[in-house]
């Protein structure tokens, strides 16, 4: 797949980041990928060819942009490695909703911008933070996001937390379909039926799943990965972006 290197520009600088697009002419519609906590790497560049090779024009921002830059992460020692963890922490400190609802106006202003990409609002994916971070854009720009979807995503529907999603599910114009993993402490069954509560009382169109699968199940370099799952996650994408990004 066709990548291009674009330089943002953002709220707090400049972000580096990828646009993936299909072989062949476009217009295609836009889509904005949020990686997981351990940012942007190799593996998240290939799930972003994966999409654009369904049909979409992807754009990958460094979600860390703030930091200048930052050593990769080995995402199979992330979380058990105390020092890596506290570094990741760090990088993902300034990620308020607030943060991330201005950063997602400026990569959707970017994406649109873009000849390669037609219409007037995106779709949205994202994975463990990011899967939140996706939601979090689709409430901060209402009618600008069509689409939006969370795999593995924790902290959606946090009562005492006023960054949580489901705050803003009134603000929604999306389709929403969040999937949830087996046994996840960051979005157990509280969280789940919290967050249908919310977008069923805001009439959001919504479809909540959890998968018979560990939290980052859908990212091959995470330890809990399960291929099957992934293959779901694909086809969950594919059917909500052929219904709400036509």
């Amino acid at each position: 797949m066709p990548r291009t290197a674009l330089t943002i520009p953002a709220p707090d600088g400049e972000c580096a980041a990828t646009l993936h697009t299909p072989e062949g002419e476009g217009p295609w519609r836009g889509v904005l990928m949020y990686p997981d906590a351990g940012g942007v790497r190799e593996i998240f560049l290939g799930m972003a060819d994966h999409l654009a090779d369904l049909g979409y024009a992807v754009l990958l921002p460094d979600v860390y942009y703030r930091a200048g830059g930052f050593e990769p992460f080995d995402v199979a020692t992330l979380f058990s490695d105390p020092a890596e963890r506290a570094r990741m922490g760090e990088l993902a400190r300034p990620l308020t909703a607030q943060a991330i609802g201005a950063d997602a106006a400026a990569y959707v202003d970017a994406l649109l911008a873009r000849p390669e990409v037609r219409g007037d609002a995106v779709g949205t994916t994202g994975y463990c933070m990011g899967g939140r971070a996706a939601l979090i854009a689709a409430g901060a720009l209402g009618g600008r996001v069509a689409a939006a979807a969370s795999f593995h995503g924790g902290r959606l529907a946090v009562p005492d937390d006023p960054d949580s999603p489901h705050h803003r599910a009134a603000d929604v114009r999306a389709t929403v379909y969040v999937a949830g993993a087996h046994d996840d402490a960051s979005f157990g069954p509280d969280q789940f039926a919290l967050l249908d509560e919310a977008l069923t009382a805001a009439d959001v169109r919504h479809t909540l799943e959890t998968y018979p699968a560990g939290h980052g199940f859908a990212v091959p370099d995470n330890p809990t990965h399960d291929a099957d799952a992934e293959k779901r996650h694909w086809a969950a994408l594919a059917d909500l972006y052929a219904a709400a990004l036509p």
